[in-house]
């Protein structure tokens, strides 16, 4: 009796100890306490890695029980005990979410890698528990079919026909055995996107082209400049290092004059993920392709492009290649003059050259000087990176009424980040906006926005948002600021576009508020902020000489603007392969078995693509198709339908208008995903756009 005693005393003594040793871990953990600082920023400077793989697993847990009490209510569903309770459920899953994925692309190193590849299939297990549980479809399917007679807002209704697609898109109207294999497919996938996002990063930070001084023939001193910066911080002194990161390669083969040289950066921007080692991309990819066909069959579609498509503005593969097919004669045609252009040059030069990728830049900005007067050495002293971010700011506070206001005490996870309140034109406090626009080897390439957390507004309990925006431009030198080029200055504006949608949003529940839209639509709001930059109006306020402060003078205004269309064809064309490639790899109806290389090929050889151009995506770096782009990277050229047609709202009416961008904050940014996409443009606009606006504004008419 005395061990038996002694035994239950030992046991209880150690679940003590443990759950003693549970909170005390807690309590070290800052993503169990409330975040006492400004504005409820998470404290970057408090948080460790060692505290995410808790808070993941607890988070999770904590989810699947309300997960489990709204499925297994004995009350019969409604709205608030099901769809709203889900709403508000996984707070801490959230809270540890957002930080650690906000890392993950902006500021990731080993540890975080080696994390992700933990909890990237935990977190697939973890949907799949709670989007394949019976009962809490069953829930779900009683409302929506009953959706007519619950006097359901607007919002609530798309809501829970979004919840209702999604069960349904999950799997959980397939039988159990349907189910196993959904969860193996799932949590594969969620292991092979890792992967290949890290082999990009290692590729991206592993490539190096190390130069002596003579053979830096043709570059401006900014690009020596930079690759002396370059070579110095990694130990290579004397030297200039350039590598295949956008900011170091882009100067390089526009100036370099040196063919071989240029070759060399641009083959190894192009043969990421593509060099039979073990950062090889090819494999993760045909496994995924095969994976998600599998899936679209289960689901019942027909391929994984008709299942990815089901939600979008445009809703099967045939209206997405439709579009495409619209723009790609007459990008192709002017893509062909273009080369034609650079040949002709090359032959005057005496070289005589077939023009190939790493001779495009670099010719393209010789007949720009030629033919335009326009140097883009001539533009980048205009371009000072913070007076392009001041100028993103008054034109939100022109259009909008907002002003961004720097803070020095709002905690941030790398000393590069630049923290604001952003308040609207009563004075109110609306959300705070944090940017990131450095480039740095922790950081995966491009540029992006996304939030720390998501604006809502449920039972009365207001919720800013906290929003950023990441980019990869060079860094200031010891001697000279961030200038940036005309593409990078766009990108700045475009990524802006973003922040002012998830800043600007007015909803009421968090997964369909801001940015939260169907992927075809979600680069309008923010592709259309990209048509002021260079209006003279707009440069007035903004674009002024780092060293002299002179505003751009009108002649250099006016060039800008004649040149407003020339390489037209060669940016619409890149683009709009990677597009045609995305579809190929989606469209598939049986697996990948061969050669992905000869895949790859033969889908451009279909098009036409000629030898001098190469996708602005290799199947080896194509992040986006790996991710949430999947079946969508043409979503951008549907953006800017609606995004040419909506500027000339503003043409129409003032570029600043008061009016058209009090009715386009109405209409598009403050609705986030509440409505059907076309019916917001539609409810902005007065009809739907049409696709002529983009071919004239590309110069193809």
């Amino acid at each position: 009796m005395k061990k038996l005693l002694y035994a239950v005393a030992a046991i209880i003594f150690i679940s003590c100890q443990q759950q003693s040793e549970t909170k005390d871990m807690q309590s070290e953990n800052p993503f169990y306490q409330e975040w006492d600082t400004p504005y409820g920023v998470p404290p970057f400077a408090q948080i460790k890695n060692k505290h995410y793989k808790p808070a993941f697993e607890d988070g999770m847990s904590q989810q699947l029980k309300e997960v489990e009490g709204i499925a297994g209510s004995e009350e019969s569903p409604t709205f608030d005990n099901t769809i709203a309770a889900y709403e508000k459920s996984g707070e801490l899953l959230n809270k540890v979410s957002n930080v650690f994925f906000t890392l993950t692309g902006a500021h990731t190193n080993d540890s975080i890698q080696q994390i992700q590849k933990e909890v990237s299939p935990m977190l697939s297990a973890h949907s799949d528990n709670i989007f394949l549980n019976a009962d809490f479809f069953q829930r779900v399917k009683t409302l929506y079919e009953d959706r007519e007679n619950l006097n359901l807002t607007v919002e609530q209704n798309k809501l829970l026909e979004n919840y209702y697609n999604r069960f349904i898109r999950s799997g959980a109207a397939l039988d159990e055995e349907q189910k196993a294999r959904m969860r193996e497919i799932n949590e594969r996938i969620s292991v092979l996107q890792v992967q290949f996002g890290e082999n990009v990063l290692k590729e991206e930070n592993k490539f190096e082209l190390v130069l002596e001084e003579d053979q830096l023939d043709g570059l401006p001193e900014s690009v020596r400049t930079a690759g002396a910066e370059a070579a110095k911080e990694k130990g290579y002194e004397g030297k200039y290092l350039y590598t295949t990161h956008r900011p170091s390669l882009y100067p390089f083969i526009t100036y370099s004059k040196n063919r071989d040289l240029r070759k060399q950066l641009k083959m190894g921007y192009i043969m990421r993920g593509d060099n039979g080692d073990d950062l090889d991309n090819k494999e993760i990819l045909r496994e995924i392709v095969n994976l998600r066909l599998e899936k679209a069959n289960m689901l019942g579609f027909e391929t994984h492009a008709h299942y990815a498509l089901q939600d979008r503005m445009l809703n099967t593969p045939e209206k997405v290649y439709d579009l495409l097919n619209k723009v790609w004669p007459a990008a192709i045609e002017a893509a062909k003059k273009e080369r034609d252009l650079m040949k002709q040059m090359s032959v005057e030069e005496g070289l005589d050259i077939d023009i190939m990728p790493w001779d495009w830049w670099y010719y393209a900005e010789k007949i720009k000087v030629r033919d335009y007067s326009l140097d883009e050495d001539e533009i980048r002293p205009y371009l000072k990176v913070d007076n392009v971010i001041n100028g993103s700011f008054i034109l939100a506070n022109k259009l909008f009424g907002l002003t961004f206001e720097e803070q020095k005490d709002i905690p941030k996870y790398h000393p590069d980040v630049r923290t604001y309140t952003v308040k609207n034109e009563a004075g109110e406090l609306i959300g705070i906006y944090l940017s990131d626009w450095f480039y740095r080897s922790s950081k995966r390439g491009g540029a992006w926005m996304s939030n720390i957390r998501e604006q809502s507004n449920m039972d009365g309990n207001r919720i800013i948002p906290i929003i950023y925006n990441v980019g990869n431009f060079t860094k200031p030198t010891a001697d000279k600021p961030s200038l940036l080029s005309q593409d990078e200055a766009t990108t700045l504006f475009h990524e802006f576009g973003h922040a002012l949608h998830g800043l600007l949003s007015e909803c009421t529940y968090p997964s369909i508020s801001g940015t939260a839209t169907p992927r075809d639509f979600v680069e309008f709001p923010s592709q259309v902020m990209e048509n002021w930059v260079f209006q003279p109006e707009m440069l007035s306020q903004y674009a002024f000489h780092y060293e002299t402060g002179e505003v751009m003078p009108d002649e250099l205004v006016q060039k800008i603007r004649k040149a407003g269309t020339f390489n037209q064809g060669f940016g619409t064309v890149e683009y709009m392969a990677a597009s045609y490639l995305d579809m190929s790899y989606h469209t598939i109806k049986e697996p990948l078995t061969g050669d992905m290389n000869e895949f790859e090929n033969a889908a451009m050889d279909e098009i036409g693509l000629i030898d001098a151009i190469v996708p602005r995506y290799r199947s080896g770096y194509f992040r986006h198709i790996t991710g949430g782009y999947s079946a969508g990277y043409y979503s951008y050229l549907n953006s800017e339908i609606m995004d040419a047609d909506a500027f000339d709202a503003f043409k129409e009416n003032g570029l600043f208008d008061k009016a058209t961008a009090d009715a386009f904050r109405e209409h598009i940014l403050s609705k986030g995903g509440t409505k059907d996409a076309m019916e917001m443009y539609v409810n902005f606009r007065g009809r739907k756009p049409s696709y002529e606006g983009l071919l004239e504004r590309r110069g193809f008419n």
